[in-house]
């Protein structure tokens, strides 16, 4: 299956995780570029587009979408992907790097929200979404430390334990899609 990565970041940590999985799965990658990248416009969902990518999303049987969610939002430059190039993608899977954790998920700022508007969006194309909570990587003292919560980031030295153990499995999981 022909596949691409297509990813924004605003911290590095989807960045990180966006080249994690088109190095294992040796698929091409790109970068979701919004025309104006204002975090307190998009907070407030005004958004002004993106620019074209460079991969022709029509050839790829498969789109890997990645990207955080914040404050329980679906972030218009990820939206604004999905509606650009709807009618090229056969099948999406979306995955993110984000705040809310598992037990959290199904709350006002949960992941799980999140998901339930991507696949709304896509219906059947969304094939699956993955969650990757930065809590997985936090030792128990920081869990519930707020600022230790907002400053780390996903990187080699930390994706290990448990969130590594997750990803091998969503990694098991494309290839079987």
């Amino acid at each position: 299956m022909k596949t691409l990565v297509v990813f924004y970041s605003r911290k590095g940590s989807n960045k990180y995780l966006a080249h994690k999985i088109a190095q294992d799965l040796s698929c091409d990658m790109e970068e979701i570029r919004p025309r104006i990248n204002s975090y307190l416009l998009f907070l407030m969902n005004i958004h002004f587009g993106i620019k074209a990518i460079k991969h022709p999303v029509k050839e790829y049987d498969g789109i890997i979408l990645c990207g955080p969610i914040m404050v329980g939002r679906f972030l218009a430059p990820l939206k604004s992907f999905v509606k650009r190039y709807f009618k090229s993608i056969n099948k999406l899977v979306f995955v993110t790097c984000c705040g809310s954790t598992f037990e959290k998920k199904d709350e006002k700022f949960g992941h799980g929200l999140v998901f339930n508007e991507v696949k709304s969006i896509l219906n059947e194309k969304c094939v699956h979404c993955e969650a990757f909570p930065i809590d997985l990587i936090l030792p128990e003292s920081l869990k519930n430390d707020d600022a230790a919560f907002m400053n780390t980031h996903l990187n080699d030295s930390n994706f290990n334990g448990e969130i590594k153990e997750r990803y091998d499995k969503f990694i098991e999981k494309l290839n079987k899609l």
